[in-house]
């Protein structure tokens, strides 16, 4: 989806004309990957004004990710959780992705460099549905991928780094050269871990279950988000192994993250799901995007408004 131009971006501590916010050609991150990012969103809530979406836990990973790669930030959470806020509000948007990442910068080359410094910067910009308002509606058509997702002991599945996309590149490039909207990874064992930007729900006979985290996926925010409202609307939602044939048997499926919202899946491997009028998907989607209308009770303060 391209990119929509806005007037400035958050880097390093100061707003900065959006053409401005530029990098060097030996910057570390280009060549090895060392950089960790999220992915937020701001709705225009009727009740709130505009907010940001699960602010302090998106930016709490961002430092457990930064951690685990040894990235250094200068910031304290609630720095950045206002930078993110500030950024939205500067730049006029009632909506919109945000895009706060932090990777090692111009300095030093070498896999395990420690002299490279750290750039943080936070992006804000519309986004519509990542697949499209189409596939909220009706649902998406998906593949299981022949790329498998990292095996544990390998890189951190768990952590939000920007080298780990490129097992989701492939993925979803794949899937999309064969006509579909998105692909599913396996996990190393062959059981279903997650799409390539998503987490998975699968639903059978009213009993919804997700890969856990054993199966190389990232604990999605929207993911725990989902748990939370399917919970308090009376399902259980159980974490364990999924086997590829039972994408075949589910009554529904539904993918879930920042960009993904709560999209249904229509078919996979052209098999159609069995209930594609979506009953329990349309309770959960429901749920979700009355957070954000007033209808579903914000009971754990997702909400920040950035005003």
């Amino acid at each position: 989806m391209p990119i929509q131009d806005v007037d400035l971006i958050w880097r390093n501590g100061e707003m900065v004309p959006w053409a401005s916010a530029t990098t060097h050609v030996l910057t570390h991150a280009i060549h090895y990957g060392t950089s960790v990012f999220e992915g937020m969103r701001a709705y225009q809530t009727k009740h709130k004004g505009v907010c940001v979406f699960r602010n302090r836990e998106h930016i709490e990973r961002l430092f457990y990710s930064a951690r685990v790669y040894r990235i250094n930030l200068d910031y304290s959470v609630d720095e950045i959780m206002q930078a993110c806020r500030d950024v939205v509000r500067e730049n006029n948007l009632t909506s919109a992705y945000i895009r706060p990442v932090a990777f090692l910068g111009y300095g030093e080359m070498g896999p395990s460099s420690t002299a490279a410094k750290t750039d943080l910067a936070i992006a804000a910009f519309p986004w519509g549905a990542y697949l499209g308002e189409d596939g909220m509606k009706n649902g998406v058509d998906v593949a299981v991928s022949s790329w498998r997702r990292m095996a544990p002991g390998t890189v951190p599945a768990g952590v939000k780094a920007g080298g780990n996309y490129l097992s989701s590149r492939l993925v979803s490039m794949e899937a999309k050269d064969n006509g579909y909207a998105e692909g599913l990874g396996l996990s190393h064992d062959g059981t279903v871990s997650e799409g390539a930007g998503e987490n998975l729900f699968v639903i059978t006979k009213g009993r919804i279950v997700t890969p856990p985290a054993a199966a190389s996926i990232l604990n999605g925010i929207t993911r725990d988000t989902v748990v939370r409202l399917a919970n308090k609307l009376g399902f259980e939602v159980v974490e364990q192994n999924i086997p590829r044939e039972a994408l075949y048997a589910a009554d529904e499926i539904f993918m879930t993250g920042t960009a993904a919202e709560v999209t249904p899946v229509r078919s996979v491997d052209k098999l159609t799901v069995n209930q594609p009028d979506f009953p329990i998907t349309r309770q959960i989607q429901n749920a979700f995007f009355g957070l954000f209308s007033g209808e579903t009770e914000d009971e754990w303060g997702w909400l920040d408004p950035i005003a």
